[in-house]
């Protein structure tokens, strides 16, 4: 049976790496990363995508959380009948138990991930308009008290961006290594037909 995995392009590398781990006989297409910042673009890309491709795949899998999008994405999981991973956004899917502990530890956590670090300039400093505003930079930023990376990679460089992005933030930097975390548990089940 072939699996087409309809993707958030912030989890891309991770979800190509759990596919090739497991060797599974899978194609993956992409959105693009940047509908976060207009959540209500989600659901329609991503069911421009599936309308693209359903034709050719025996089963279609989509690799997103809500993420801001309102219940959106499960509204269109529930009109195509799709499988969608469980969770939230892709926080929760790394870090599990540990995101909530570290929310109720403090509320004013901005997290990073592998994707956000690498693409702090353009995601971050340029989604929210930092690159053309830095006046910006203290609204933006100033309830927060600390940045989270929770890390899916042990990757020197990325340590070293993710440093200069909380430096350029004013913010203390905290380390947690999640790996994929349950992005792969729940993939590897959805693969293997088992429910959650």
């Amino acid at each position: 049976m072939t699996t087409a995995f309809i993707i958030c392009g912030a989890l891309a590398r991770e979800v190509l790496a759990i596919i090739k781990k497991y060797d599974w006989d899978a194609e993956v297409f992409g959105v693009a990363a940047l509908d976060h910042m207009f959540p209500d673009r989600i659901a329609p890309d991503v069911e421009k995508r599936y309308l693209e491709i359903r034709e050719r795949f025996d089963r279609v899998i989509v690799v997103y959380g809500d993420c801001g999008s309102r219940g959106a994405v499960d509204a269109l999981m529930a009109k195509y009948d799709l499988e969608r991973v469980e969770g939230p956004h892709c926080y929760e899917m790394y870090g599990g138990n540990l995101f909530q502990d570290l929310m109720d530890e403090e509320p004013g956590t901005f997290f990073l991930t592998d994707f956000l670090v690498r693409g702090f300039r353009g995601t971050i400093l340029k989604g929210l308009g930092l690159d053309r505003f830095p006046q910006l930079k203290d609204d933006y930023f100033r309830n927060y008290k600390r940045i989270v990376f929770l890390s899916q990679s042990e990757d020197g460089e990325l340590t070293g961006q993710a440093e200069q992005a909380a430096a350029y933030l004013g913010l203390p930097l905290e380390i947690r290594h999640t790996g994929y975390g349950l992005l792969e548990e729940r993939l590897v089940e959805m693969m293997n037909g088992i429910t959650s």
